[in-house]
């Protein structure tokens, strides 16, 4: 019967047509209000948000206040009571006036006090426990005794889509992950317009297989839940679609859907497209703070110290307070090298909520940069506990063991980043150097040849094949992949006095001049007269060159020297830019 009456209060949503965009902002508009009579003010926010970007409604279509039952007006009393309580943060008084409460909407409202309680509790506890870092292993207390409760009235079938949603988040609290799926499906099923529900089910799925699997309604709620998943999986070709085809549909003034778009972008390191969205949405909802430390980051990996300064400074009058504002602070400082300052304000921000994934993850990097491999340990596992998906913090976490010289840990972790990142090539060559220490040669040259297949962003997996190639005697490969590296340094307008670009010189100057092709190893013996490290051995080598020329000495024909490239590296023949994670089970440490 539960099922039936929450049902009933959201008609038309059979479908994800986008066609009728007046009946989707009543459903909104209704949403968002029953949200907030229960207390889920985050779910009644993006609901809100979403109707404002839609085109205002006429007096006569709005949406009708929902009918009273007998229960609700038995309730409404103590309802009224307990929810000025509730919104005070006074949980338990909440659910002291609320006991023996019948209505749907009264008896949520005593359940999320209990569960809320049980969360300030736990959070208040580990805020004391939380030193530097060691976070105690404090338990919400009320949770098993929420789930007997919630799993009685499941069993009768007597939870409405919002009770589903708090028996989910309750079964996933106790770590009851397939459970809490379940029960998350069938809320989005009940209740297709609470958006906590997708959300929820968001942060469990952790591939697109288990996405598939998922039995989802069929509703316009989908393409939004779909949107966001793709964009959290890394799956960024997918999750832009899907925007845009928002947009298109009608939603292009959502500044929700504009922020997810810049987050997609700042998630394949499209920097500069990334920045210029965050620039556009900070202009159309200036006091916001969601995603402002995602802007943050892209602000201090292009080192633009003013810019950074401003958005912590005006993020602190706006609310000093909030953890995005300690993220950006925290990053300002890291930018400015004051790495202990800034380890202070993602403490501060974990003080406010410990369950803040890029605080965890950013304290890591602070603690990396300070020396401290043991406090860095934790922060990157407290990451991972949050959330599994977090690659930085599996990278970080290879890096700190890569310090520690313990090379088979370091390979574990480098892998759990690459297969969160199959298409980022900085975890491909940390793999590969992983790889290289453990003596495994065979294994390295394939990831640096992957990385190198992906778009390599720091341009060093050539350098690093060739010099494998080097070190296994295999000359000609090795002089194919420096000559590949010096044409992309080149043809890209970088700097020229690029870290290996001498040693790439250095090496084919050597190995022409061995292949007797003067005229080659000449060029190459004058490009290292450019470098400083390399200046003498060039000139020494002009000398040889010039002593064999003039005993007669001719240049080879006979041997095949790699001057021109060989298919599997020519520009007509360019690797594909997306690939599959590399099957990399072979060692397990």
């Amino acid at each position: 019967m539960g099922k039936m009456a929450a049902t009933a209060v959201v008609p038309g949503l059979g479908s994800c047509d986008f066609s009728d965009l007046r009946e989707i902002k009543k459903q909104l508009l209704s949403v968002a209000e029953r949200s907030r009579e229960r207390g889920l003010q985050h779910s009644g926010k993006w609901a809100s948000e979403l109707a404002f970007a839609l085109d205002p409604l006429p007096l006569s279509e709005l949406p009708a206040a929902p009918v009273l039952t007998e229960e609700d007006a038995r309730d409404l009393d103590a309802y009224t009571l307990a929810k000025s309580y509730f919104d005070l943060k006074e949980y338990d008084r909440a659910a002291y006036f609320l006991r023996g409460c019948k209505s749907q909407k009264a008896y949520f409202l005593y359940m999320y006090s209990r569960y809320l309680s049980g969360e300030k509790k736990k959070d208040d506890e580990t805020v004391d426990s939380l030193g530097p870092l060691e976070k105690g292993q404090v338990k919400n207390e009320a949770l098993r005794e929420l789930r007997v409760e919630l799993s009685k009235k499941h069993k009768a079938q007597e939870l409405d889509g919002f009770g589903l949603y708090l028996y989910g988040v309750v079964l996933r609290k106790l770590d009851l992950v397939k459970e809490a799926i379940d029960v998350f499906v069938e809320a989005a099923h009940v209740l297709p317009l609470h958006w906590g529900a997708w959300l929820e089910l968001c942060n469990l799925i952790t591939d697109k297989e288990m996405l598939k699997c998922l039995s989802l309604p069929d509703t316009w709620m989908k393409e939004f839940f779909l949107a966001h998943i793709y964009t959290e999986l890394q799956l960024i070709e997918e999750a832009l679609q899907k925007y845009q085809s928002l947009i298109d549909a009608g939603f292009s003034k959502s500044t929700y859907i504009i922020s997810q778009i810049a987050v997609a972008y700042h998630n394949i390191r499209d920097i500069d497209k990334a920045l210029s969205i965050f620039n556009e949405l900070r202009k159309q909802d200036p006091y916001r703070i969601e995603n402002m430390d995602t802007f943050s980051n892209l602000l201090y990996v292009r080192s633009m110290k003013p810019e950074l300064s401003y958005l912590a400074h005006n993020l602190c009058e706006i609310d000093k307070y909030r953890v995005e504002t300690c993220c950006v602070i925290g990053n300002y400082y890291s930018l400015r090298s004051q790495h202990e300052k800034a380890a202070l304000y993602f403490q501060r921000a974990l003080k406010l909520n410990p369950r803040y994934l890029g605080a965890w993850t950013l304290m890591g990097h602070e603690y990396m940069e300070m020396k401290n491999t043991s406090a860095a340990i934790q922060a990157y596992r407290h990451a991972i506990e949050v959330n599994k998906r977090d690659y930085r913090a599996w990278y970080g976490l290879g890096q700190t063991y890569e310090i520690l010289k313990m090379p088979f840990y370091c390979l574990y972790y480098y892998r759990r980043a690459h297969q969160l990142r199959p298409n980022d090539s900085r975890m491909l060559v940390a793999l590969g150097e992983c790889y290289e220490k453990l003596n495994q040669l065979v294994e390295a040259k394939k990831c640096y040849w992957r990385a190198y297949a992906v778009g390599d962003v720091e341009k060093m997996a050539l350098v690093k094949l060739a010099k494998l190639h080097e070190q296994l005697n295999e000359s000609e490969q090795a002089a194919q992949c420096y000559i590949k590296y010096i044409q992309d340094i080149y043809s890209c307008g970088e700097i020229v006095e690029h870290l290996e670009v001498s040693t790439a010189f250095r090496y084919l100057a050597q190995y022409y001049f061995k292949c007797k092709l003067w005229d080659e190893a000449s060029a190459c013996a004058q490009k290292c007269c450019a470098f400083n490290d390399t200046r003498e051995e060039g000139k020494a080598l002009l000398r040889q060159i010039l002593q064999l020329r003039n005993q007669g000495e001719t240049s080879s024909t006979e041997i095949s020297a790699p001057f021109f490239l060989p298919a599997s590296l020519s520009s007509n023949n360019t690797p594909t830019r997306r690939v599959s994670p590399l099957n990399l089970s072979s060692v397990t440490p």
